[in-house]
This record gives structure tokens, sequence and C-alpha cells, in this order.
């Protein structure tokens, strides 16, 4: 039988993590793949990814520097100037987490590689359901770049993007994870702090969400706990 070799997108939090442990169940060898563009929790988001591929039984893991991406700036991520948004359910403008275009840089270094390793699928778990209309969070978005991939690779390399996520609630997908035994504990999605989760920041008030909507206990620690 053929091996089926996936790159992962892996950034250490809920959603690449639940990604990861589904491309195994779904018969693939993993490469991950860890970006680092200067986020502020970059040392524990790197941390998390290490063990989840370890846990996960990844062939290989890469972390790429996106340092560039802090030269540019324009997000609270990425800009240590700009203090990271709280949650607020009435706020209409894009939050200023959103790094620009950052997903069409991930997703050209991923389909370096996996056209590189001869793998055939590129994991992404971008969900656009419970955030904010992140703009490289959209289907349309992702079947653009499907198109990218397939004009700007060689003949017959097949590779297919599959971000399974895409119109799912984040307590849909912990839903998925908790079938799969995704070692949640193990994973961090606070944007702003890396000892203790803030529990105010977008990221922050989405998982907690799911966790309540589920039934069941964030296994991770927040301010005031």
């Amino acid at each position: 039988m053929e091996e089926k070799l996936a790159v992962c997108l892996m950034s250490g939090g809920m959603d690449s993590t639940t990604l990861a442990y589904l491309a195994r169940h779904q018969g693939y060898r993993i490469i991950g793949l860890h970006l680092n563009y200067g986020q502020r929790t970059e040392n524990k988001e790197l941390r998390c990814a290490r063990r989840i591929a370890d846990l996960v039984g990844a062939i290989e893991f890469i972390e790429i520097s996106l340092d560039y991406l802090t030269r540019f700036g324009g997000s609270s991520l990425t800009d240590r100037s700009i203090a990271v948004e709280e949650y607020d359910p009435a706020r209409e403008a894009m939050p200023n987490t959103y790094v620009p275009f950052r997903n069409a840089n991930l997703l050209s270094i991923a389909t370096s590689l996996a056209e590189a390793r001869g793998a055939s699928a590129i994991f992404i778990g971008a969900q656009a359901q419970d955030y904010s209309g992140y703009p490289d969070c959209r289907a349309a978005f992702i079947e653009a770049f499907q198109q990218v991939i397939t004009l700007g690779t060689r003949d017959g390399s097949g590779i297919r993007l599959i971000a399974p996520f895409l119109d799912m609630k984040k307590a849909d997908i912990l839903r998925i994870g908790l079938t799969l035994g995704v070692p949640y504990q193990e994973t961090w999605s606070c944007y702003k702090d890396s000892e203790l989760a803030c529990g105010r920041c977008g990221s922050c008030h989405f998982r907690t969400a799911a966790f309540a909507e589920v039934g069941i206990r964030d296994p991770i620690f927040y301010e005031g706990e």
C-alpha cells in the first residue's frame, strides 16, 4: 500500500492539535511544521507543538522563522506596542490580532515542504465560525490557494489542501478531538500570556466557551484560578 504522507501545520493550539490527530486517524504519516512569526507566546506554542508532534508520532518536525512579519507589524500579535484586545462581542471591526495575510505565508512554506518531501496533503486547522471572519480563514481563500498549489507545483504532485474545520464551531472540533484522545492539557491558545492563560483575549474566550458547551473542564489554568 502506498504511504500517505501529510504536512500538518502545528501551532500548538487546540485546532491544529486536533487536526494532527485527525490526520493520523485518517492514515497519514505526519510531518509537523511550526511557523514562528514573532507572536507573543511563541516559546510556549513551540514547546506545545513539539510535544504534540512527539505524541502523534510525527516522522519529522520542522520549525521555520517568519520573523519578517514582526518588521511589517500591523497586528497586536507581532507588534508589542499594540495591546492585545480583550474579547468584545459587540465589536464589528477586524480584531487587532489579525496578522496580515499570515496564512498565505504559512501555506506557501507548507507547500514547498510538501512538494520536497513528496507529501500528498497539507492539513491546516483554519476555522472562521467562532472568530471574526479573518479573510485568510475563509473557504474561498482555501479554495483559491488550492488552485495556487495546483498551478505552482510540478505536474503530478497532486498535493491537496485539507481544511476540515472551516465550517465548524470550536465546540464541534473539541468533540472530535475528545473521540480521538487529544491531550488538550498539552495545548495553548492564549494570545497574550505564556504562563497562565489570560482568559480575556478572543482566543481564550472561544476556548473556554467550547469547553463550557461540551460540559467538561478545560485542563489548562487561567489567571485567577
